[in-house]
This record gives structure tokens, C-alpha cells and sequence, in this order.
């Protein structure tokens, strides 16, 4: 297979952009097809506690799955950097060792998690009706959890070297896989949530297997002998000093996440169902500020290897009026047409109504998402992780829990309220993100162009 990988550091600027862009997001979409076939299908064939535990669970290993991408964005962004040096043989270093590592960290959280899935359902406040239920489900797709681990480990390597369709085409065959999947274990055997879960599994595994013998064929930019396929500390830290941010970032904002849904959960079968239905629904919507998000990590990566900032810039202000154009379309669907959207995933009217109640605080917040993550993408291409990191924690532990926990104590209780907790933290970290860019940033590219 010829090398289809992008050279971001010359050219043009936009049309590169939206077509590295482009696939990432049809793969983001595909991604999220996983959970939301599972709730769809359940929602359809089986019972409301198995709506309720799909959508615990699933939030869960979200974010987990969040922790291991994160991580693996710090191999992406040194692949990046590298490629923009021209140091192909470095380049080959750093993913050895990344293999080995993700393959370790793979195989302890599967371990971990399938120790703990008791624990962490009982953490969430599942309903009583749905507690066996997401024990089950989390189980399950704990097994599955080297398979993510790898998935996302070979994603980096795509992004990292400007590749964004060979990642498309096998999660493509595995999200079609999953549906079939999904039809089978849930609406043939009846076997709810735990039919999700295998399905899930399955069609994760395929998904990189198939990745594998796409590598495989794959003319790389770089070069990877056999003996780089090693434990190598130094390039592992190298891998870490970028991934550790980015990915404790994740998890901590997926930890307030966590929060929120328990405080949801709660508040009833009902609300938590509702909630669980929006949510997908939002998985949806914020694929468009997440693929720009990474699309500009992978392009600013390069540029900033090659010290040509002043791509970066451009590309950096494409991304933003790109993905708010897109952004502002998916708000108007959302604030006004959420029935619809959340009908997709349930049958039962107030279960409907309850998830349009909370849809209606995301379309405010998908308008302020599609800035401050393009934002973020760029920090992330340039290095400055710990920045991301800490304006993430900031909004989500200064801001959207105590909002959610202070909204849930009105009465009467408003799921809408509680949502206007989310746009409240993006918008704080939406001006975080300004201010750091024209105060910290413009004086660390001037003392790197002066060097």
C-alpha cells in the first residue's frame, strides 16, 4: 500500500485541514455508533433499567477509554513533532516503545475493572432495577479493554502521521459489525444489556485486527526496526510527559461527568434514563469540535516540529470559524428539534421529554465547545499539555459540579438546569483558553523564533 500519509508543514492550509479533518470526524461518529446502537437497540427491544444501565456503563468506560486516548495523544503529538524535524528513525523509537507500554496498560486495567465493576456500579448510584444490569455490562466490556488500549495506540499513529482514512475504514467495518451484533444478542436472544456489551466487544476486536493488517501493508514515514519493540523508560517518559496531562485531564473531567450522572441518577429511574439518552444524543453533537480538536493536533504538531508557526496560527483560525459554522447548525437542531433526536433512542415519551430537557442546555454548549477545543488542539500540537489540563479540571471541578449539585437542590427540579452546568464550565474555560493564547503562548513562540 502506497504511503497516504500528509505532510502538513507546506501547501495549503484549509483544504489539508478539512480533509485530514473529515475522516477523523466520520470515524468519531462511527466510534460513537458503539454505545449508540447499544442504547438505540436497547431502547427499543428490552426494558428501561437496561437503557439505564447501557447508559451508566457506558459512561464509565468512557471514560477510561478517555484516560487511554489521552495518553496516547502524547505519542501523536511527538510522532507529529518528529516528522516535522525529519527524524524518521526517532519517530520509529517512540512507537516501539509505545507499543509495548499501551500493551501493558491494556491488559491491567481489563484486570482492574472487571474486579471492580461491582463497586463502580454501586459508585454510581444505579437504580435497584438496573444495579445487576450495569454490573453485567461493565464486566464485559472491562474484558475488552486491551483491544481500546490498541485501537487507540494505532489511531495515534495514524494522526501522528497525517493519516486519517486507514483508521476510517476498519472501525467502519467494525461499527456495522456491532450493529448486526447489537440485533442479534439483543433483539434475538433477549439478552439486554449484556448483549450490548458483547457486541461491543467483538466488534472493538475486529476493529483492530483489521488496523493490524492495515499497519502492516502501510508505507510509514518512519522507520521501526524489531529491536525498538522494547520497554524503553526514556521514550516511554518522553511519550507520558505529553499523554499524562492530557489524559489526567480526561479522566478527571470524565470523573465530573461521573459525578453528575449519579446526582441524575439519583433523582430516579426516569431522570437517569432521560439523562442517559441525551447524552448519547451529545456524543453525537460534540463530534464536530472533538475533529477539529484533534485534526489541528496533528496539523499544529508538524508545523510546530518545524518551527512554522505561523501555519499553525492560520490553520488554528480556520478550525474555529469551520467548526462554529457546523456547531451552530447542530445547536438549532438540538434546542429545537431534541425530540426528534432523543426519539431515536426510545420509545417512552417521558423518557423522551426528560432527555430534550437536558439536550437543550448542550446547544448552548456546542457553540462554546467548538472554540475552546480547537484551542485545545492547538496547545496539545504545540506540547503545552499541562495548560489543557488544568483549565479542564478548572471548569469541571470549579465549575460543572458545584452548578449540577446546586441546581439538583431547587424545587422543583429542572434537568434543564442542571444541564446549564456544562455550557457554565466551557464557557470559563473558553476564556481561559483566550487569555493564556495572547498572554503565555505569543511569548513562548517569540523566545522559540528568536532562538
Amino acid at each position: 500500500m502506497p504511503d497516504s500519509s500528509m505532510d502538513f508543514t507546506r501547501g495549503q492550509i484549509f483544504r489539508p485541514l478539512i480533509r485530514f479533518g473529515l475522516p477523523i470526524m466520520l470515524a468519531l461518529f462511527l466510534q460513537s455508533l458503539y454505545g449508540a446502537v447499544d442504547l438505540m437497540v436497547v431502547g427499543q427491544f428490552a426494558q428501561n433499567a437496561d437503557v439505564s444501565a447501557v447508559s451508566t456503563g457506558a459512561q464509565v468506560m468512557s471514560m477510561v477509554t478517555n484516560l487511554i486516548n489521552g495518553l496516547s495523544m502524547g505519542t501523536s503529538i511527538l510522532l507529529g513533532q518528529l516528522i516535522g524535524q525529519r527524524k524518521p528513525r526517532e519517530a520509529g523509537k517512540i512507537m516501539g516503545a509505545s507499543i509495548v507500554f499501551f500493551a501493558f496498560l491494556g491488559i491491567v486495567f481489563s484486570v482492574l475493572m472487571m474486579l471492580a465493576n461491582a463497586q463502580l456500579a454501586a459508585l454510581m448510584n444505579a437504580p435497584a432495577e438496573a444495579l445487576s444490569a450495569t454490573k453485567q455490562y461493565l464486566f464485559i466490556c472491562s474484558a475488552g479493554l486491551l483491544f481500546i488500549s490498541a485501537y487507540n495506540l494505532l489511531s495515534s499513529l495514524f494522526r501522528g502521521i497525517g493519516n486519517s482514512r486507514l483508521p476510517l475504514i476498519s472501525v467502519s467495518i467494525a461499527a456495522v459489525i456491532n450493529i448486526f451484533g447489537d440485533l442479534l444478542f439483543v433483539r434475538g436472544f433477549h439478552m439486554g444489556a449484556a448483549g450490548a456489551a458483547y457486541a461491543t466487544v467483538a466488534s472493538q476486536a475486529i476493529s483492530v485486527l483489521l488496523s493490524l493488517l492495515i499497519v502492516r501493508k502501510t508505507k510509514l514515514p518512519f522507520t521501526m526496526e524489531r529491536q525498538d519493540l522494547r520497554w524503553d523508560g526514556t521514550a516511554i517518559r518522553r511519550v507520558l510527559r505529553y499523554g499524562i496531562p492530557i489524559a489526567l485531564g480526561d479522566l478527571l473531567v470524565g470523573i465530573s461527568f461521573l459525578i453528575i450522572l449519579s446526582i441524575v441518577n439519583s433523582l430516579g429511574l426516569l431522570v437517569s434514563a432521560g439523562v442517559g439518552v441525551a447524552e448519547k444524543v451529545c456524543g453525537f453533537i460534540m463530534l464536530v469540535p472533538a475533529a477539529f480538536s484533534q485534526s489541528l493536533a496533528s496539523f499544529v504538531a508538524q508545523n510546530y516540529g518545524a518551527r512554522k508557526l505561523d501555519r499553525a496560527h492560520k490553520a488554528l483560525h480556520y478550525a474555529i470559524c469551520s467548526s462554529l459554522a457546523l456547531g451552530a447548525v447542530l445547536s438549532w437542531l438540538s434546542f429545537f428539534h431534541g425530540d426528534l433526536l432523543c426519539g431515536i433512542f426510545s420509545r417512552d415519551a417521558e423518557v423522551v421529554q426528560a432527555g430534550w430537557d437536558y439536550l437543550r442546555a448542550y446547544s448552548i454548549d456546542v457553540l462554546l465547545t467548538s472554540i475552546f477545543f480547537c484551542y485545545n488542539g492547538y496547545f496539545n500540537g504545540c506540547g503545552y499539555t499541562r495548560f489543557v489540563m488544568v483549565q479542564s479540571v478548572t471548569g469541571a471541578f470549579g465549575v460543572r459540579i458545584p452548578v449540577s449539585w446546586y441546581m439538583s437542590r431547587q424545587k422543583p427540579v429542572s434537568i434543564f438546569h442542571i444541564g446549564l452546568a456544562t455550557p457554565c464550565s466551557s464557557l470559563v474555560q473558553t476564556i481561559l483558553c483566550m487569555l493564556y493564547m495572547h498572554t503565555a503562548v505569543r511569548k513562548k513562540e517569540k523566545a522559540l523564533q528568536s532562538a
